[in-house]
């Protein structure tokens, strides 16, 4: 394959047909007809952006109270690179602070290795009392050794505690989801036992299973000292409540791509006399993987617009804790980093989807979808 089909399939596979024309245009191929897919693709949604833009920018002027006013772009881009600012900042602060106690943790070892010396020529009283100081001093030695800043999250650190959660979230709901769903298609009588739950289950508001979620997770956690756990309780709430709201796509999907898998593969199966797990992992998975691909893009979208408030109300550090803490701060600035944190959720989200399509297309045998 030369390099135009290359660059083609990666298009197609990566669902990115604003890249096709400028690869057709580089290749020699017409040029009027690649214009225009540059114009479709590249220059509409750059001039819809604009005039989004000016809409807001004249929105900002208008949309003004006693006490608050909308953010204007100019306000909320500035707001950004301040938030990323803090977070440079508290960073570098953080490794001084480390560097410090490194430095201090060095200093406690060699008082400590010099009092044993000192208490290996000793004797008596005077020796027990020198190795009680050496080991007070490589208590503090390695107190400091192992020092860890205590500063606030910042917003990236928040950006990072929400992407963890929403996979965390995303993996329980899959692990779930996909053996239900293979289930439920492969078997009509399990299907029709679980279409009701289903149902019943899945239109549910995440405000309605947080709570519920809140109640088993500190029922498990009962009796456990913090730092002994792997997972923080607030974490687990918000993930927890991610994978109840987010598995669903994933199950319907999943049942019905494995249900409509080609009787006749199913047949030559038959005759080929393989057993169940070979037609499981040989036929039935491969058949139903874009379909089930097809779900789990929509999981994770859900997941996504799930834990926003999910973090709202378990106050788990992550974007929906940073929001509703800057509605509650009512700083000047306060408006205007809720405008940026929504915007970074949206291409967060973007982002998220574009790699889940870009799966879906690796697994769909050839008849990639650019959305």
């Amino acid at each position: 394959m030369n390099w135009r089909g290359k660059a083609l399939k990666f298009c197609d596979v990566a669902g990115l047909p604003a890249l096709e024309p400028f690869v057709r245009l580089l290749a020699g191929e017409d040029v009027k007809e690649q214009f225009k897919g540059i114009a479709k693709f590249v220059v509409l949604p750059i001039a819809a952006m604009l005039v989004f833009l000016a809409l807001w920018s004249a929105a900002a002027k208008t949309v003004v109270t006693d006490s608050m006013r909308l953010p204007s772009p100019t306000d909320t881009w500035a707001a950004g690179k301040e938030l990323f600012a803090m977070h440079t900042a508290q960073r570098a602060q953080d490794r001084e602070q480390k560097k410090e106690m490194t430095v201090q943790a060095i200093t406690y070892l060699a008082q400590a290795n010099r009092v044993t010396k000192q208490a290996a020529a000793a004797t008596g009283e005077k020796k027990e009392t020198l190795l009680a100081n050496a080991m007070v001093l490589k208590k503090k030695a390695l107190q400091a050794a192992n020092f860890k800043p205590s500063s606030a999250p910042t917003f990236v650190d928040q950006i990072v505690t929400s992407l963890k959660t929403v996979f965390v979230g995303f993996l329980i709901a899959t692990l779930i989801a996909v053996p239900i769903g293979v289930l439920c298609g492969m078997s009509p009588w399990c299907n029709a036992a679980l279409t009701p739950f289903i149902q019943i289950f899945k239109p549910v508001s995440p405000l309605a299973w947080l709570p519920l979620a809140f109640l088993v997770i500190v029922w498990a956690y009962a009796g456990v000292k913090p730092g002994d756990s792997m997972f923080d309780k607030a974490f687990l709430i918000s993930a927890v409540t991610v994978s109840l709201c987010s598995l669903w796509p994933t199950l319907v999907n999943t049942t019905l791509g494995v249900a409509s898998v080609d009787k006749d593969y199913m047949n030559v199966a038959r005759v080929l006399k393989l057993s169940w797990s070979q037609q499981l992992f040989k036929i039935i998975l491969p058949a139903s993987l874009p379909l089930m691909f097809a779900g789990l893009r929509i999981s994770l979208g859900v997941g996504w617009m799930v834990l926003i408030a999910a973090d709202m109300l378990a106050q788990n550090p992550g974007l929906g804790k940073f929001v509703w803490d800057e509605f509650q701060n009512g700083s000047s600035q306060t408006y205007a980093r809720i405008a940026f944190s929504v915007l970074i959720i949206g291409v967060i989200g973007l982002l998220l989807d574009r790699v889940m399509i870009c799966l879906r297309n690796l697994v769909s045998f050839g008849n990639p979808q650019a959305a």
